[in-house]
């Protein structure tokens, strides 16, 4: 007997109530199957660990898998339930935090036992199924410690607290193999000027980053390191705002060699920008490295975490990471079930829903690459920088006073031609509903 006999394994177009209409694992888009396209990640913080509490509200959800909360027992049904999950879902990848993992001892000395214990566990149950970790991170921002960040902390001790647990999680991340590892500074930023030294703490968050590169590659860990941007809660001004600023912290410090980004859907629109805008900026800047597949509410000003059904959205994502060649990680599901989606039948609503939406937006995304039309209009938007005083410019052939010459005997130039924005919004809408 397992947690989920409701369902067997999720297929595509079964005519069962689990099944998917759109992810097909074997379909070839553009030269690859839909499955190396889109690999798909479970959440542990999210799937396994989250019951639906609010700030409002004990939880609503039972995920005590049998067993007795905040127990070795209750470590040990999480894994058996996620990698059922896994299974019946066709899922390949996990991620988590150190402390999803198992309960947090007060002694680090006997969580790291715990931790040891589980991974045992959990290596068993990945050398039975091709299932693999994508990436870990340490939890640095839930414990009373990290009130004031971990790498941002004024606090010496809290920082070498820090820099134990991001040790054991990666070890942790490099005896489960995983593809890489994680930064989210969920605290490392400040509330008020008054009481911060902005430069003092972001030249310690850098020290940190610095040594766990050092020691990670020393034990022979060859994936990315990632940065996960966001622009506020829980701190009100973050250091890892957006992707930009992210990307230029990456480059002050010497870390961009080993650093990439894992972008958020949410976190972007939070941040004020689209999801497209986030992963085109770090695409461009050859740090497009992983992603966390959810959704924000537009209404809702704070991280909501919902599962992504938008598929403009998941189209326009889509485009960027087959433009950019795929990623180095791959599409984590950060994305819990909304407070009354509370059964076990919720959750794999839940991720059939999220991986259709992904699998129609790989679908349509391949549609308008292949038709062409977008890349061709700006393709021709910069025709002028290709001959005469626009190829020296791009050439960097030329100086202030030449183009002022050039200026002088123009006298006047000609409007740029039309951006044909509606005209381009109604190419992606044919392509998304036409025949």
């Amino acid at each position: 007997m397992g947690y989920f006999d409701f369902t067997d394994k999720v297929g595509y177009r079964t005519g069962k109530e689990f099944s998917f209409r759109y992810y097909d694992p074997e379909k070839a888009v553009m030269g690859k199957k839909m499955s190396e396209h889109l690999p798909f990640a479970m959440a542990w913080w999210h799937n396994l660990c989250a019951n639906g509490v609010d700030m409002f509200g004990v939880g609503t959800a039972d995920k005590s898998f049998g067993s007795k909360m905040g127990t070795m027992e209750h470590a040990k049904a999480k894994v058996d339930a996620g990698f059922e999950f896994m299974e019946k879902l066709g899922i390949k990848y996990f991620c988590f935090h150190d402390v999803d993992l198992v309960p947090e001892a007060d002694d680090i000395n006997e969580t790291n036992r715990r931790i040891d214990e589980i991974s045992d566990y959990i290596l068993e149950k990945m050398r039975n199924t091709d299932i693999k970790c994508l990436w870990g991170t340490a939890n640095m921002f839930g414990n009373p410690r990290y009130m004031n960040g971990a790498g941002s902390t004024n606090s010496a001790d809290v920082y070498c607290f820090a820099a134990a647990q991001i040790k054991k999680a990666i070890d942790l991340t490099v005896k489960l193999h995983g593809r890489g590892y994680v930064f989210w500074g969920g605290r490392e930023g400040y509330e008020t000027l008054l009481n911060t030294d902005v430069k003092f703490e972001q030249e310690n968050i850098a020290r940190l980053m610095h040594m766990a590169v050092d020691y990670a590659r020393k034990i022979g860990f060859k994936g990315d390191f990632y940065i996960e941007p966001k622009p506020k809660e829980p701190m009100k001004h973050q250091y890892d705002f957006d992707a930009a600023t992210a990307i230029g912290f990456l480059r002050q410090y010497g870390l961009d060699k080993d650093f990439k980004l894992n972008i958020e859907a949410n976190h972007a629109t939070l941040a004020g920008h689209t999801f497209q805008h986030e992963l085109r900026i770090s695409a461009m800047n050859g740090m497009l490295g992983s992603i966390d597949a959810n959704q924000g509410d537009y209404l809702l000003g704070w991280d909501t975490d919902e599962f992504p059904f938008n598929v403009y959205e998941t189209t326009m994502c889509m485009y960027e990471v087959l433009k950019s060649g795929g990623l180095t990680g791959g599409f984590n599901f950060d994305a819990k079930n909304r407070r009354p989606s509370n059964d076990m039948k919720d959750m794999f609503h839940a991720y059939i829903l999220g991986m259709d939406a992904f699998a129609l937006g790989l679908l349509k995304a391949a549609k308008l690459i292949e038709e062409g039309t977008l890349e061709r209009f700006v393709e021709d938007k910069y025709a002028s920088f290709k001959q005469g005083i626009g190829a020296k410019i791009r050439a960097c052939e030329t100086d202030l006073e030449e183009l002022n010459e050039y200026a002088c005997k123009m006298k006047k130039p000609e409007s740029p031609s039309s951006g044909r924005q509606e005209y381009l919004e109604s190419v992606v809408n044919n392509v998304m509903f036409g025949d």
